[in-house]
């Protein structure tokens, strides 16, 4: 930083970045509890060349009007295809030169930014947000403060599967939203027991064509071997992808799970959800029972589930 050292840290970031200090999380900086606002970068005595990531949203970047916004995800799930039941149809998806192009582009376009790093012989989750583990419409509108807007039980859904695997959140939605919900949420700079290892955004996913009742529409995807070309250690073998739009598997239905839709977060039904401790169940069994994912058929795990004991 060009700043001076009696400078304070969060007023030497808001002048680089013009994120005020009330928006800055910062990680990776120091081990344990982030020093108080008023600590000098000389307190500090880092290292020259330290790195570390700031998340939030400079000022003049803020939402204006939620309702607004042409990046939020569609509610509407109608159009939703189950591609772990049709493998021909999935494999010409994955061998249709179209796609195979898309992937070879956005993976020379993608640059992941590690928030954590990732750890030798950990499984890889693949995460959707929006739906899947918030109920999206609330938030937006500011109808409930964003801890009533989440699935119950989220924290311990994490807590429970990061033992076994590191988490990739990928949500159809652009980066200055996505970040907003993920802090707001306490999932990044946060203190739960568990850590975002990168987060994917709109950008890195692309439309395809499917066929449904004999008509054709494009949707997009989110294809797993972008992240296989970043990180060859992670493939078919050791990926599980949770998303409530089975759609989204389209280039990968055998690593796909689909969870049922999280909406009408106030209602005394959402509240009762217990979905995510169904799914931390599989994905805690899975990964203790098998130790090649690539022949495993995630249709029936709600089936399961209910033969496993609570974690």
């Amino acid at each position: 930083m060009s700043n001076g050292s009696n400078s304070t840290l969060l007023a030497a970031l808001q002048e680089q970045t013009n994120v005020p200090p009330e928006r800055q999380k910062i990680l990776g900086l120091v081990k344990g509890k982030l020093p108080s606002d008023e600590v000098t970068i000389r307190d500090l005595k880092l290292s020259i060349g330290k790195k570390f990531t700031l998340i939030g949203t400079p000022e003049g970047h803020e939402i204006k009007d939620p309702s607004q916004l042409e990046f939020l995800p569609d509610v509407v799930n109608d159009l939703d295809i189950d591609f772990s039941s049709d493998p021909k149809a999935a494999k010409s998806y994955q061998n249709d030169q179209r796609n195979i192009r898309k992937v070879k582009e956005h993976t020379e376009r993608l640059k992941v930014n590690i928030i954590h790093p990732l750890r030798e012989g950990k499984r890889l989750l693949v995460l959707d947000i929006d739906y899947t583990i918030l109920d999206t419409k609330p938030l937006t509108s500011g109808a409930l403060p964003p801890h009533e807007c989440a699935r119950p039980r989220l924290h311990e859904f994490l807590e429970a599967v990061y033992e076994h695997y590191d988490i990739c959140i990928w949500s159809q939605t652009s980066w200055i939203w996505l970040e907003t919900k993920l802090v707001e949420l306490g999932m990044l700079g946060g203190t739960r027991n568990y850590q975002i290892s990168f987060v994917l955004d709109k950008t890195c996913m692309f439309t395809v064509f499917s066929t449904r009742e004999g008509k054709q529409y494009k949707h997009s995807v989110k294809a797993l071997q972008i992240i296989w070309n970043h990180f060859p250690h992670y493939g078919p073998h050791n990926t599980i992808h949770v998303d409530d739009l089975g759609r989204n598997f389209a280039l990968n239905p055998n690593q796909g799970l689909k969870i049922s839709a999280f909406k009408d977060a106030h209602t005394p039904p959402a509240m009762a959800d217990r979905e995510l401790e169904k799914v931390a169940r599989y994905l805690v069994h899975i990964a203790n029972t098998h130790g090649d994912f690539t022949n495993v058929n995630h249709k029936d795990w709600k089936h399961v589930a209910r033969m496993l004991p609570p974690n």
